[in-house]
């Protein structure tokens, strides 16, 4: 994606929020227009003669990956084992063009790749995008192949058809611990408000109910009782403040309080209290804005707070959390009129509502590449580069250590 101008936000709910525009010293003032609606409560022995040698773990530092086994795809996708990555993509060389899937998985204990069989994709396919969740078992890919592989036995199985005629994956897809579950957005101008879910066990499909957001490409979070859908975007540019949960164990939807501000290209990550919201763009008078400062939902209290500058606004980020922080990295911004893609990154501690700077990445610095938390890092692979030379995927990656 990209996106024109930076913001700087200011207030949360009910309050007045000021942007400025980049490149420019004068604010712009425009009152919020979040309304605080009643919603539902979501859920969510050693010898003392001789010590033991302690070898100090190197902390905030970054670690370039070993060369990948694969070309560099587009529609990418990936999942943590638990032990290793597993990352799904696309390559086309022409447009159209008979494209291939291929699919590799990296074990950071011993820092090695496998590339594993992933078969071929239609023929002619060049646009859209892929999700995938980990089951405990199987990674499942929805969108540019509906299938699911076992990395254990190797096998490759496709999925029944789906309930909703997306030609690529719905924007916002999660794992609930027993379902797969996708919702909105699409390709090539469809911004559906279809959702569908995805039961492994039983290898069927169930359509989600109507909701009451409209059609949209779409940010969120699963919440472990809850899907969070706020803000996001249609194919007519129009950009969304309105938000909804989707409860499982009911099959039912609620209206949420609105976001503070319209807001797509956010990426949201749930911390066990709040989803975060961060990165970003909005529309003010009329022209797009980079938003610096991310949002928080709170499903106790129905209610979103304004979180803490983090630096320069950007889209085609990505985000992690990790039990104590959630890690930014990633994206394009303006600088000085220019859309460059900085190798920088953002750390945000909601315990203390505070940001901070990762340091320099040793990656070239792109749009929408790949990242998991493995328990102890943030790996970070593949992605688009931007500018001149003409934009091509990339198929490196780096390891961060908080």
């Amino acid at each position: 994606m990209t996106g024109p101008t930076t913001s700087a936000l200011a207030a949360g709910l009910g309050a007045t929020l000021i942007l400025a525009v980049a490149g420019s010293s004068s604010p712009v003032v425009a009152s919020s227009a979040g309304a605080r609606q009643t919603g539902p409560t979501l859920s969510s022995a050693v010898s003392t003669a001789n010590p033991p040698v302690r070898v100090a773990r190197p902390n905030r530092t970054w670690q370039r990956l070993p060369a990948a086994p694969i070309p560099a795809p587009y529609a990418l996708a990936s999942v943590w084992t638990g032990s290793q990555m597993l990352i799904f993509g696309r390559v086309s060389r022409t447009y159209p063009a008979r494209g291939f899937d291929v699919l590799a998985a990296y074990r950071p204990a011993n820092s090695t790749w496998r590339r594993l069989p992933s078969g071929p994709g239609p023929k002619g396919e060049s646009e859209g995008s892929a999700s995938a969740v980990w089951t405990g078992k199987e990674m499942i890919v929805w969108g540019k192949a509906n299938v699911a592989f076992s990395p254990l036995t190797g096998r490759r199985r496709a999925l029944s058809a789906s309930p909703i005629a997306l030609r690529a994956a719905p924007t916002l897809v999660v794992w609930t611990g027993r379902q797969m579950i996708g919702w909105g957005g699409g390709c090539c101008g469809e911004a559906a408000a279809d959702g569908a879910a995805y039961t492994p066990a039983t290898s069927s499909w169930q359509k989600l109910p109507a909701g009451p957001l409209a059609g949209r490409y779409a940010s969120g979070a699963w919440t472990g009782r809850d899907l969070i859908i706020a803000g996001g975007s249609n194919a007519d540019g129009k950009i969304f403040a309105d938000a909804a949960a989707y409860t499982t164990a009911t099959n039912s939807w609620q209206k949420l309080a609105n976001l503070p501000v319209p807001l797509e290209g956010a990426v949201a990550v749930w911390d066990g209290h709040e989803v975060l919201l961060v990165g970003g763009r909005t529309r003010l008078a009329g022209r797009l804005r980079l938003v610096t400062h991310g949002f928080a939902y709170n499903p106790a209290t129905n209610r979103w707070r304004q979180l803490p500058a983090m630096g320069q606004g950007r889209i085609g980020q990505v985000a992690v959390w990790t039990g104590r922080q959630l890690l930014m990295w990633g994206g394009e911004t303006l600088r000085a009129g220019v859309w460059v893609a900085p190798p920088h990154g953002v750390a945000y501690e909601p315990a203390h509502n505070r940001s901070s700077a990762l340091p320099t990445s040793p990656l070239r610095g792109r749009i929408s590449p790949t990242a998991v938390w493995t328990g102890r890092q943030m790996i970070i692979w593949g992605g688009q580069s931007i500018g001149n030379p003409t934009p091509r995927s990339l198929n490196d990656g780096a390891a961060y250590t908080p």
